[in-house]
Order: C-alpha cells, then structure tokens, then sequence
C-alpha cells in the first residue's frame, strides 16, 4: 500500500523531478535497479497527478558524497531561479545520500527554493516530528553505508591475501581473467595482455639500453619516443608521469601489492597493511631493479643545492608562445643549470610543442631589464599613470557596483555560517566532524576575505579627490627601481609581480603584458603600505 500523500501534494499541477541511483553495475542486479526505481516513482506521480517532468539516472555513483555528475545537474536544475520544479522525489532517503550533514545540507538547500523532497517508501510527515524521522532515517543510512563499506574491505582484503583480484582497473600490460567460480561469485586474477605488454617492454628497454641509436633514454626522451611513433597509454597520449609509474611499478617484476591507499581519504596506508600478491612477469628482476637504482641515482632530490634559492621570478607568469602551455623549471648539469621550458613538451615530447627552453638567468634579466627600461623609467611613469591622476565618475561606479557585489556575497557566506552554527545547536552536527570543520573553516576565511576587499573599496571611495600625485609617482619609481635589482629573490618576485601579468617566450621574442590597472594598484600600495585588492583588467601595456 503507497504512503499517503504529504499535504504538500495536495496541491494541484505540481512538476516534479525524479533522482534514481545505484551504486555498482553489481546492486543494480541484486538492489531495486535504476528501471525498477524509475517504475516505482512513475506510478507514484500518476496515482497523484503529479507532472513528472524530468528523470535524473546516476549509475555506479556512491551516495556517501556529492560527486556525482547527475545529482550536481539535478540540484542545479531543481535551485534554478525560475523554479521549474516544486517536488524532488526519490524511490527512498539512501538514493538521494548516505551521509546525514549532507543530506541535510542539500535538502535545506531545496527547501530554500521552495522545492520539497520526497521519498515514495518513506512517509515521514511534516513538523517537528517529520524533521526527527527523517533525521533518524538519514543517520541510519549513513551507519549502515558505513558498515557496508567496513564488510566489503574486509571481503577485498580476504579475496587478495588469497591471491585474487579485486576487480579495479589492471595496470597497463594485464588483463583481469575468471580463474575460478565460488558459488556466484567469479574469481578473477591477473593475465598479461600480449597487446600492451610489449609497450612495456619497450619502455623499460628504452631507459635501460636505449633505441639502437643512442645511449639510454631519460623518461621525458622516452615520452617523445612513444607519441612520436604512435604508441598510446590505453587511447591517450603518453606524459611523463605514467611513463614514470610504469617504471617504478613492482607489479611488472611479478609482485602486485593490495591496499596501499585509502581511496575515499587519498592517504597512503603503512606498509604492513599492504597485502602481497604474485602476478605474471612482465619485466625480468634483475632489470628492474636496475631500472630503480638509476631512477634513484637521477632523483633530482639528491643533487647538489642550487645556485639559485628562493622563488624563482618568472614561474606562474611564464607561457609558450607556441603552444599556450605554462614554463616550468627544467636542470641541467646536476642542477647547475635551470632553465624555462614548456610544461606540455616536457611531459607530453617534442610532438606536442616545438619550444625550446631558455636560461632562467637569461630571461629574468630580460624582463627586468625591460621593466627598468620602459616602464619604471621616471619619464615613463607618469604618462602610463595620467588617466588615474583623477578619480573618474565612471571609476565610482564601478568599484560602487563592486562594493554591492561584495556585501551581498558577505551577506550570504555570513548566513551559511549561522547555519552551520544552528545544526551544532540543534545536535545534527558536530564541530568534531573533518567535513564540518572543512565548510566553517571555509565560509570563516571566505568571510574574513571579502570584508577585508570590502574595506579596501570603502577607503578607495572616501579617498582625497587627488589620489595619486606626481611626487607619489616619483617615490614609487625610485622605490620599485631598487626593489627589482636589490638581490632578494622573495622581493623581485613581489615587485615583478605588481607590473606583470604574463610573459610569452618563443624563439627570439619575448612579450611583456601587464596591465595599467596594476600600476595605479602598486602606487597606491606603496603608499598606503598595505595589502591591495586584487586588480581588475584593464589595457594591456605589452613590451617586445
């Protein structure tokens, strides 16, 4: 017999949004699979007339977190502002989540845009008495998620120290096969694929002897190796970080360890948790055992200390021009060497990005040189800054509009804030909880943030009607003049900073872009001696 309707439905011409889940492909058979679900909640709707207008299906997604693509969409949807739907309903509690302080976040969430969630199995009624019901449901749920996690470890944990596989993903070179049947559940183990196996083969050939045409290759010449004749990592190109995981991979020499990380967490557990199982060789011992002494002699962890200490200039400001990707620091000569080069060429070869690498040295001085040169030059710097000599009514507008901006999204995180407050008054969390403490934590500094960007504006707006002087300029010059060329690396890069936004390297060219926008900010920091509000776009001033 269905549950009577909530009063709530009594309502005419409500339009509802379903939400169905299962966890695995495996419950779908074995639980109330997701057509089951979707039957259930349309018979539900038409004995009601309720217009169902739309069905989210989330298959194989955990209930334990919001990291689910459909569950995002429907929340999006069912929240929109033109509200598009008065009732989410669910086939029970469980499907929607498994975790109490979500669950009752997202269902808040919905009850703020006037939406109700509904289970079709699970009547809880309205008031106080349904907020209590629903809250022992959800707690529930969660237990019982936990506890079902707690048994399926420990099924996974048997199943591996027994030598079998526990059905993730194999690694590059295997395949999963039954080995055997135990009552109707299939055991599997692993098996080498003989159509990936020999990419691994050639990997480790490739750093331990080379092509044939050369000494040994290093991971990145490797990289370049494989995309250049059309060898793929399982349909996509190989970087430099799972040709590193193939050679560092025990699995390949016949030992394939079993719990070494905590998946929900992302923490490596202690090693006697890992479990130890014998799988087919790939990769003979000897060799690579040979392969991780040589990784370990090139760690670069182990050279000798840098030249150079501190923050490097340029890095986060630094593109190739070739391809848009960002410069990274690559050595040379045990570090002696540092240099600037494309990140995508460096993990994806020479196949991705023709940019070559350039000096650090080299062109840090240039663009400090240019600096110098074209824009802290004390004839230069008050032309650059003549259109902010006099607050303009259209500048008020903006940071006026800015302003707004800014208290109503202080109001808001403030609100969030007293609820998170209001659920530890009311029992239904605790400050103890990692998730708890994550979201105060967050709304806390976001707070604390945009006061801190709000008072910054108000000083703009009450402000003298003369903000920046000719005199201030001139002190600014000398100032940042001095701070790019002191010696401090810290500094530099703080000073450097202020004036840029980007710089694009190719071959013999090299483009500044900053904006002015920047220089009214740094003036008026150097000035006030305080942290600045983060500056909006403005003309680009770019040097070549």
């Amino acid at each position: 017999m269905a549950p009577e309707l909530p009063a709530v439905l009594a309502r005419p011409a409500l339009r509802a949004v379903a939400y169905v889940r299962v966890s695995t492909s495996r419950q779908a058979e074995h639980e109330t699979s997701l057509t089951d679900q979707v039957g259930a909640i349309t018979r539900f709707c038409e004995g009601r007339g309720i217009d169902l207008a739309e069905i989210y299906r989330e298959p194989g997604a955990s209930a334990t977190d919001d990291h689910r693509p459909q569950f995002r969409a429907m929340i999006e949807a069912a929240t929109a502002r033109e509200r598009p739907y008065d009732l989410v309903i669910v086939h029970s509690f469980s499907r929607f989540f498994r975790d109490q302080f979500e669950f009752e976040r997202y269902r808040r969430k919905l009850a703020k845009a006037k939406v109700e969630l509904v289970s079709i199995t699970q009547d809880v009624g309205e008031g106080a008495t349904g907020d209590l019901v629903r809250s022992i449901l959800s707690k529930f749920d969660e237990y019982q998620s936990a506890e079902n996690a707690k048994h399926v470890r420990r099924s996974m944990l048997a199943n591996a120290q027994q030598g079998f596989w526990n059905g993730s993903r194999p690694p590059l070179g295997y395949k999963v096969i039954v080995a055997e049947r135990r009552g109707d559940k299939d055991k599997k183990v692993l098996a080498i694929d003989e159509l990936e196996a020999p990419i691994i083969r050639r990997i480790f050939s490739l750093y331990l002897e080379g092509d044939g045409t050369s000494g040994p290759l290093g991971v990145k010449k490797i990289v370049s190796f494989l995309n250049g004749r059309g060898y793929r990592y399982r349909g996509k190109p190989f970087h430099v970080s799972n040709v590193n995981a193939v050679l560092r991979r025990t699995t390949y020499m016949g030992t394939h360890y079993f719990n070494q990380k905590d998946s929900r967490a992302g923490e490596r557990r202690p090693r006697e948790q890992w479990v130890e199982l014998a799988v087919p060789v790939i990769i003979a011992e000897d060799d690579f055992q040979t392969v991780q002494a040589r990784l370990a002699e090139r760690n670069p962890r182990r050279t000798p200390a840098r030249v150079v200490s501190g923050p490097t200039l340029l890095i986060g400001l630094a593109k190739c021009l070739g391809c848009g990707g960002a410069m990274t620091i690559r050595t040379g000569k045990s570090g002696q060497y540092r240099y600037y080069a494309c990140s995508r060429r460096a993990t994806q070869g020479e196949t991705a990005c023709k940019g070559g690498a350039i000096r650090m040295e080299k062109l840090d001085d240039a663009v400090l040189g240019a600096l110098e040169q074209r824009i802290v030059a004390p004839e230069r710097l008050p032309d650059l800054l003549s259109a902010f000599l006099e607050k303009s009514d259209a500048s008020d507008a903006r940071r006026r509009e800015e302003l707004a901006l800014l208290r109503s999204a202080r109001t808001n995180s403030s609100g969030a804030l007293n609820r998170l407050y209001e659920l530890v008054e009311q029992g239904m969390a605790s400050p103890s909880d990692r998730d708890f403490a994550e979201r105060l934590t967050l709304h806390r500094q976001r707070v604390s943030t945009l006061t801190s960007n709000i008072c910054s504006l108000e000083r703009q707006l009450t402000s003298d009607r003369r903000r920046i002087t000719p005199e201030l300029v001139e002190k600014f010059g000398a100032l940042l003049r001095e701070g790019l060329r002191n010696g401090n690396p810290a500094l530099r890069q703080a000073y450097t900073r202020l004036l840029v936004d980007e710089v694009s390297v190719a071959a013999g060219e090299v483009c500044i872009r900053g904006s002015r926008k920047a220089l009214e900010t740094a003036v008026l920091a150097s000035s006030a001696a305080s942290r600045a509000p983060v500056p909006s776009s403005a003309r680009d001033v770019r040097l070549h």
